[in-house]
């Protein structure tokens, strides 16, 4: 279940006290996700890389559990040795799939966790996966159209 539903009465501030702060603190960041029903995130992102200069990190489409993974390790990367660049492709490692990095056109839009901590000064990039076939959503044949992978930026490669 979610903070707020288990703590009703609280406020956002609340919320950002009580846990989105003490995680970032703790961990260096944390992982918000925005669900669109029957447990499914629509997307979910890191909030705390921006603390370190860094873009957030961004994935949709995928269950809790595997977005945590990918955005666990790739903001470990970034905060121990690079940050993924726009147009980057990500080779598949760790038993996670390739990915491709596109930056956010309106990031402010989407992670409302990250703007109540860091204001409109944010800056994030999508962490594009592959399917099973190894095909990215640009592609006609990614997944037969059975899944759907949002992508919230302009991919910056040909």
């Amino acid at each position: 279940m979610c903070w707020h539903c288990d703590n009703p009465g609280k406020s956002r501030e609340d919320y950002l006290t009580e846990a989105v702060r003490p995680m970032i603190r703790k961990f260096g960041w944390m992982i918000q996700t925005v669900e669109r029903g029957l447990g499914v995130p629509e997307l979910a992102y890191t909030v705390g890389l921006t603390d370190v200069g860094l873009p957030e990190l961004v994935v949709t489409g995928l269950v809790e559990q595997e977005a945590g993974s990918i955005l666990n390790y790739y903001a470990q990367q970034a905060v121990r040795s690079k940050v993924p660049e726009p147009g980057e492709v990500l080779p598949a490692t760790a038993g996670m799939p390739a990915l491709e990095v596109v930056p956010l056109d309106a990031p402010t839009a989407l992670l409302f966790t990250a703007v109540d901590l860091y204001g409109g000064d944010i800056r994030a990039l999508q962490l594009v996966y592959e399917d099973e076939s190894g095909k990215f959503p640009w592609d006609t044949q990614f997944r037969s159209g059975t899944v759907r992978q949002p992508v919230l930026g302009i991919r910056r490669r040909g």
